[in-house]
């Protein structure tokens, strides 16, 4: 299946490379492009895309504003921020909006092909040094309680929950736990629903605002 994608930047010639670059791919099709927040938006809504490519510093309507208004209007869809700076307050900004991760505008080609690819499957992208900075932020905070819901989870998927926390990848998880790949697939996506989260990246949010696995 083809992997619909929608290219934000203000920039006109860092569009054309995206459009460009993910062109190539057999399963990629960019959809549209859109060089403010405003036309992202309406794009989104137009062309109904699987993954955006989102920047975050635009005229009319931030990135981050875009990304709440585009993931409320259509909860399937990921956002991917585009970025040229690795900043905290963009990470928690986007984070809080419901972005799925994060690249740099200088990544390597084949890194922003995997992290369209890797959203679109549904994971979250979020490195280990962001994951770390997201504890570190959200230890200073207040804490939230919990939802109701996290009575719900098994044993087991406590187990993996707690683990993607760390920012562990699902072998990883798997390696630890014991048990295969697709079972940890099948324990997070089961998690997710009793949650009623997105995905990865707001698990980890929800497991820090409320100091879930702390002590």
């Amino acid at each position: 299946m083809t992997i619909r994608v929608l290219v934000v930047d203000d920039q006109a010639m860092v569009r054309a490379g995206f459009r460009m670059l993910l062109g190539d791919e057999l399963d990629i099709e960019v959809v549209a492009e859109a060089s403010n927040g405003l036309e992202a938006v309406a794009e989104a809504a137009r062309t109904r895309p699987q993954v955006v490519l989102m920047d975050i510093r635009m005229p009319e309507l931030d990135g981050l504003e875009a990304t709440r208004r585009i993931l409320a209007a259509d909860q399937d869809s990921r956002v991917l921020i585009l970025t040229t700076f690795d900043l905290d307050e963009y990470v928690y900004g986007a984070l809080r909006a419901g972005a799925s991760g994060f690249v740099l505008k200088d990544d390597p080609p084949e890194q922003l092909i995997a992290a369209v690819r890797t959203v679109a499957g549904g994971d979250a992208l979020l490195s280990p040094a962001i994951t770390r900075r997201v504890i570190q932020h959200f230890t200073k905070q207040p804490r939230q309680a919990p939802p109701k819901a996290v009575e719900e989870l098994t044993a087991r998927e406590t187990d993996v929950f707690r683990l993607i926390t760390k920012g562990y990848s699902n072998a990883e998880i798997g390696a630890e736990l014991f048990i295969s790949d697709t079972t940890v697939k099948t324990h997070v996506t089961r998690l997710l629903q009793k949650l009623d989260l997105r995905d990865r990246a707001q698990a980890i949010v929800l497991a820090y605002q409320t100091g879930l696995f702390e002590g």
